[in-house]
């Protein structure tokens, strides 16, 4: 059997995604073809010798269209055989095109791949895509009251597992702090690429606000209720508010994932192995709950504990999402997302898993760590699990 190793992973910043926003000039297709890019030329490797592109995107109509990984790589003036594929596992789909990397590798598929993805939300809106699917028979038999968006998943999970307004609020600040103290020790720059726009390089994430305190958070409305709701739930103490949720983001992830056996022909030094794998399915009224099983399963995969992890990158879609996976699974706060997550740093959607895998392994590195999880909470209840270790 092959071993699957993580040569290098590189981002974007994070841009606000709406209007007006640090990268919402640039094309999803360029936004993705630089990283592309960055991931050839920070390893002295031409796109001939890459297998095959893997990247996932979410909204794939408009400028995210026509299998948009074959577009980013014909913008990255890759080698027209290079092939590529679009993934969509919702919030996960660069976690698991990182999966299907490396297990094509362990089962000798490929050699060189590489795993990523992009998200413009302000040029292809959340939802661009529809809800259509939902209005099936069969759908709306199996669920005839109806299922709701994540943010009322989110509120559904703050009362189940009797998260107040309070801890959400005090944990959505503690996200923007730990992003602003780590970005201001430089801690993002080894996985950071400028991205060239219009108005001028961008170099940084625009979405942390280092100001951000529980007090100034508390003031905020809920988001996501409404009379039709609040009708359907009666009782549930709406809390979940725009600054306890992950905001619309810009921005493009890859991963650069090689057999061990060509990375030392290469010449290349490996960063991190890949240690285990999992991906599941969980109620779609809850929706955002598969992170836990997913991290059981993964960690009866590799025979790790949770205390063998030094670090967990928990997908901060809504602050209700970690804070009730680290309640399931006894996880230590202080490793939970320890440089920030999502709410500070932003979830360009189709990104976002490969975003998660550079901050995870570029962590272990700055602290010595060894084993690392990551884990992405995903639309219609499904998360993706990876374990990984520093090498």
């Amino acid at each position: 059997m092959n071993e699957a190793v993580i040569v290098d992973v590189v981002r974007t910043p994070s841009g606000r995604g709406k209007p007006g926003g640090a990268l919402s000039a640039v094309h999803p297709v360029d936004l993705g073809a630089g990283v592309l890019r960055a991931l050839l030329e920070r390893n002295g490797l031409e796109s001939g010798q890459i297998d095959d592109v893997l990247f996932g995107c979410v909204s794939q109509v408009g400028e995210q269209s026509m299998n948009i990984a074959r577009q980013v790589t014909l913008a990255a003036d890759f080698d027209e055989a290079v092939p590529a594929t679009t993934i969509d596992r919702q919030c996960g789909s660069s976690q698991q095109a990182v999966h299907f990397a490396a297990q094509g590798v362990i089962a000798g598929a490929y050699d060189i791949v590489i795993a990523g993805g992009v998200e413009s939300m302000s040029r292809v809106p959340l939802g661009s895509s529809g809800r259509g699917a939902l209005n099936a028979n069969g759908i709306r038999r199996r669920y005839p009251e109806g299922l709701v968006n994540q943010g009322v998943s989110a509120e559904l999970i703050a009362e189940r597992w009797d998260l107040s307004r309070e801890a959400l609020d005090a944990y959505a600040a503690q996200s923007h702090a730990r992003a602003a103290r780590a970005a201001e020790a430089g801690a993002f720059d080894p996985q950071l690429i400028p991205v060239d726009t219009p108005d001028g390089l961008v170099f940084r994430d625009e979405t942390i606000r280092a100001g951000t305190t529980a007090e100034s958070l508390a003031g905020l409305a809920p988001a996501f209720r409404d009379d039709a709701l609040a009708e359907r739930f009666p009782g549930l103490d709406w809390r979940i508010t725009a600054g306890s949720s992950s905001p619309l983001t810009d921005g493009a992830s890859a991963a650069l994932i090689m057999s061990a056996a060509r990375a030392e022909q290469l010449g290349v030094t490996p960063r991190a192995r890949f240690r285990g794998f999992a991906v599941v399915g969980d109620d779609p009224l809850m929706m955002l709950t598969a992170p836990i099983p997913a991290t059981r399963r993964v960690l009866e995969r590799t025979g790790l504990t949770i205390d063998d992890l030094d670090a967990y990158e928990v997908n901060e879609a809504f602050a209700s999402v970690p804070l009730a996976w680290a309640a399931e699974l006894g996880a230590d706060p202080a490793r939970l997302n320890p440089w920030g997550g999502a709410i500070a740093l932003g979830h360009a959607l189709g990104s976002s898993g490969t975003r998660l895998l550079g901050t995870l392994l570029t962590h272990l590195e700055a602290t010595g760590g060894r084993f690392g999880l990551q884990t992405m909470c995903e639309g219609g209840g499904m998360a993706n699990a990876t374990v990984i270790e520093r090498i």
